[in-house]
């Protein structure tokens, strides 16, 4: 695995290691891991490791344990089993989808517009959105292991938020997809959300905190940050572009079935001859807080950042990593 050590820090404080340093960490890990096999071992590539590692600054013990949660949330929630079919009904207004465009550093962008929320199911909500992160990640570039979102707040109102969402979305996010966020744009976000985005603080984590960034339409520099990342032919008009097609949902359940057919095929690649399957021990099963179908009615509430910096328009946080990696972690995690 050769990971560029400019481009591992999602901020000035992160750790940085030159390669031998991080492939030293990473086997390290593997033997805390113990023996793997079957889809723990395909999902414990050297570069799904590194991700993990990146996000406990490079802690082997701390990383080891955040990946084992995550292999028993996979084994209990089997995030890769989920099809379209499974979440069609949460997808029907467009609340969450992946855009057909990426952005000018080939990172997958998920278009989320709150006002259109259709459903009060917790579980339903946050087995939509693994889906979508899953999605986003099978159709990563090469050479790229993160995602941006950009979150349309035109319609918004409080009753579309729920805190208990809003904390299963975090812990799902950092937990189980840790360095998948490359960057989170709060589009034209109203004054009302800025109390409740105060209250997040405290449940994101400070390299998750740091990539919302908030931009608003009449402001110059959210102008060129846009233009910086997207190629504005594509971009939705919604966001300062010029594109104009409204979202289609029956085109893009087309193209979401297209993409399950990819999803097998990830998780039946061939062991290399390096590594000898073994029985995997059993995994204690994990189960998120997503028990009730009804999301409360509580909300949380914080202030306004300031407009997305520039500079970090030209650091996107990525992290190269060797071919054979990213054919596995790209898609599979």
């Amino acid at each position: 695995m050769s990971v560029d050590p400019k481009k591992t820090a999602s901020n000035g404080n992160e750790k940085i290691l030159i390669p031998q340093e991080q492939q030293a960490k990473i086997n390290e890990m593997r033997k805390l891991l113990g023996p793997l096999s079957g889809k723990a071992l395909i999902y414990c590539s050297d570069a799904s490791i590194a991700r993990y590692l990146r996000a406990r600054s490079w802690n082997v013990k701390k990383a080891a344990k955040m990946l084992k949660q995550t292999l028993k949330w996979r084994a209990e929630y089997k995030p890769e089993e989920i099809r379209w079919e499974d979440v069609a009904q949460e997808a029907e207004t467009g609340k969450i989808y992946r855009s057909n465009y990426i952005d000018k550093h080939g990172r997958t962008v998920l278009v989320m517009r709150p006002a259109r929320q259709n459903s009060k199911s917790t579980k339903g909500q946050i087995k939509y959105l693994v889906y979508c992160m899953e999605n986003a990640i099978l159709n990563l570039q090469q050479e790229q292991e993160q995602m941006v979102w950009l979150i349309d707040f035109q319609g918004f109102s409080m009753s579309h938020i729920s805190i208990k969402v809003t904390r299963e979305t975090a812990h799902v996010l950092q937990e189980h997809y840790p360095e998948r966020l490359g960057l989170a744009i709060l589009y034209n976000p109203p004054k009302i959300f800025e109390p409740f985005f105060t209250m997040v603080k405290p449940i994101l984590e400070t390299k998750t905190y740091n990539k919302v960034k908030f931009c608003y339409s009449d402001d110059q520099n959210t102008k060129k940050i846009m233009e910086d990342l997207f190629d504005l032919d594509h971009l939705e008009s919604a966001f300062g572009g010029n594109e104009n097609t409204p979202f289609d949902i029956n085109k893009y359940a087309e193209r979401m079935k297209e993409d399950d057919k990819k999803i097998p095929s990830f998780w039946i690649r061939e062991t290399s001859p390096s590594s000898v399957p073994i029985d995997v021990p059993s995994l204690d099963s994990i189960k998120l807080d997503t028990d009730s179908d009804a999301s409360d009615n509580e909300k949380i509430v914080r202030s306004s950042d300031s407009v997305a910096d520039a500079s970090l328009v030209n650091n996107p946080d990525q992290n190269l990593v060797n071919e054979e990696d990213l054919n596995v972690s790209a898609a599979v995690h």
